[in-house]
């Protein structure tokens, strides 16, 4: 029986670097004080907008094992696992899971995209759920994977005793109604967009992963509230006022522009980590311009 909690909002947490490209420690356990004085439900390290693929085994461990040490009680910690082997995929996540991870949310492997399959990828999330000592979750992301999970395979993987949600980060609000009418209410859907959360919202999801969380968590979580306590007009009108910001810093900026945002708020972002490249000063302007315009503010 799934008795895992997860719920409100949840922050792919950004991973901070230093100017010669370290890992900033330190600045990751700031970031986490910071956050648990917040109105979040939980974090996920080693996210898409974690530079997740940029980071040695040795340096994700460690992200893992700080969050779970400096967590607020009571907040779920997620890790993503996901690599391209199920035998890897394996691995890591029970070794994630002795760092400390709670869950583990796993990425659709898609290196062979033509050869993956629903076969295939059941066969592959069930040997991962069957061989890890902690529940896992299905993530689907297709503007980095360009691969599509299926509803149908979903369904039957939400079946396993220990495949326990899912987050879908693919804005498809009529994949998702589809999804959320195919898996049991135990089964944990998550939106993972922040430009799909009042539409999910009205389909019942309980839950988001969202990069705008990683700075305006508070404001992400408000608009669940005031959902859940029926004042959807002000829910809705919360919404599109984020909506420019998260599209910023998702779709037109990406990882830059979310750890500038960051800083913009209050946050230790740091730098990005190469190949990716910090923002212009343009973007920088706009950004500032958009984020002042939301009322989000150090």
């Amino acid at each position: 029986m799934n008795t895992l909690a997860i719920r409100g909002m949840i922050p792919p947490m950004l991973t901070p670097f230093t100017a010669n490209g370290d890992v900033d420690l330190d600045a990751h356990v700031r970031n986490l004080r910071r956050w648990n004085g917040e109105d979040l439900g939980g974090y996920l390290v080693l996210g898409s907008n974690s530079e997740t693929p940029y980071l040695a085994e040795a340096e994700k461990l460690k992200l893992v094992a700080l969050t779970a040490k400096h967590a607020a009680a009571g907040r779920i910690v997620l890790a993503g696992t996901g690599l391209e082997s199920t035998r890897e995929t394996v691995r890591f996540t029970n070794l994630a899971a002795d760092a400390g991870a709670q869950a583990a949310l796993v990425l659709t492997p898609s290196f062979y995209t033509s050869q993956m399959t629903d076969e295939a990828l059941v066969r592959h999330f069930c040997t991962v759920a069957d061989k890890s000592r902690i529940p896992i979750l299905v993530y689907n992301v297709p503007a980095f994977t360009h691969l599509v999970i299926s509803v149908n395979a979903v369904k039957i993987l939400s079946g396993h005793q220990n495949i326990v949600g899912m987050k879908d980060s693919s804005g498809d609000i009529p994949r998702l109604a589809a999804l959320k009418s195919a898996v049991p209410d135990s089964f944990h859907l998550i939106v993972g967009t922040a430009s799909a959360l009042y539409p999910a919202l009205t389909l019942e999801v309980r839950a988001g992963i969202l990069a705008l969380a990683n700075f305006a968590g508070g404001a992400c979580a408000r608009v669940q509230h005031l959902f859940d306590d029926g004042k959807h007009e002000e829910a809705r009108s919360l919404y599109l006022q984020l909506l420019p910001v998260n599209t910023a810093v998702t779709t037109t900026y990406g990882v830059a522009g979310l750890k500038y945002a960051a800083e913009l708020a209050g946050f230790d972002a740091g730098n990005v980590r190469s190949p990716l490249v910090p923002l212009v000063p343009e973007a920088k302007d706009h950004l500032r311009e958009l984020l002042s315009q939301a009322g989000i503010t150090a």
